[in-house]
């Protein structure tokens, strides 16, 4: 196992931050910092803002080097570091809500809040991840877009905004296989739910209402076992309620910022 490189992208600093606490937001598996194109306007104009990209997806390079959620975040660690960020509030969506948690896991002294949207300690099953990493290495990732419309998105995003949508799906053309296969492994191992509760910052969960990956009833036993744990729910949302919502959810972001530990 080998800690990936992970390359991060810095908004501008806002004039009128201050000592905001900046916001270091990860992205789903099969997509790069541009899912966070719609949210970040709400968020980048009252807190820095530090966006990264899991390996082989957008900026981070690719790697045939085994890794796991904790591993990543290491590289996360790094990234923030090359960008002169100490402690800051990690968000992040499905993948990069696992990677957000192992972030305040590690290094709790530099994490403000986790904020987990439509994601969970545990994400499906050891054989879903077996299955879809092998799928990949035997088809690519062009061989998920079809089915990854199904799961991002509702149906009436999906015709209200065909545009937007037709943008994050064909990202998944332009990503490395193997890390994407890689990235399946490191979920399919990865269970942090009996760690929830030794959380010493605000613990957040944001969850689609219509999300096929992320049960609300899991969403809500996580948050049950955190000694300062909350649950959102963004009504008409699937997966990528990001997306779909921007504002509803940078809006959350916000206020589970401002909790204190």
């Amino acid at each position: 196992m080998s800690v990936p490189v992970i390359v991060g992208t810095a908004s501008a600093p806002p004039t009128t931050a201050g000592d905001a606490v900046p916001l270091v937001l990860g992205p789903s598996l099969g997509s790069t910092t541009a899912i966070w194109d719609r949210a970040v306007p709400y968020l980048a104009p009252t807190h820095p803002v530090l966006r990264w990209d899991l390996p082989g997806h957008g900026s981070s390079p690719a790697t045939a080097a085994p890794f796991s959620t904790g591993e990543i975040a290491q590289g996360v660690l790094r990234a923030a570091d090359a960008a002169g960020i100490d402690r800051f509030a990690a968000v992040g969506i499905s993948l990069g809500g696992v990677v957000s948690l192992e972030l305040a896991l590690a290094a709790p002294d530099r994490v403000s809040s986790v904020i987990m949207i439509c994601s969970l300690p545990k994400i499906g099953t050891p054989e879903t991840w077996l299955q879809r990493a092998s799928d990949v290495r035997a088809m690519g990732t062009p061989w998920l877009v079809t089915g990854s419309a199904a799961r991002w998105f509702t149906p009436a995003f999906l015709e209200a905004e065909p545009d937007v949508a037709s943008r994050v799906l064909n990202g998944l053309l332009d990503l490395d296989d193997e890390s994407y296969a890689l990235c399946a492994d490191a979920l399919r191992e990865v269970d942090l739910r009996d760690r929830i509760a030794g959380l010493g910052m605000p613990f957040t969960i944001i969850a689609g209402e219509l999300d096929p990956i992320i049960p609300i009833e899991d969403a809500r036993a996580a948050v049950s076992a955190a000694r300062d744990g909350h649950l959102h729910i963004v009504e008409g949302a699937s997966h990528l309620a990001a997306v779909e919502r921007p504002d509803v959810v940078a809006g959350l972001v916000l206020e589970s910022i401002g909790r204190t530990p």
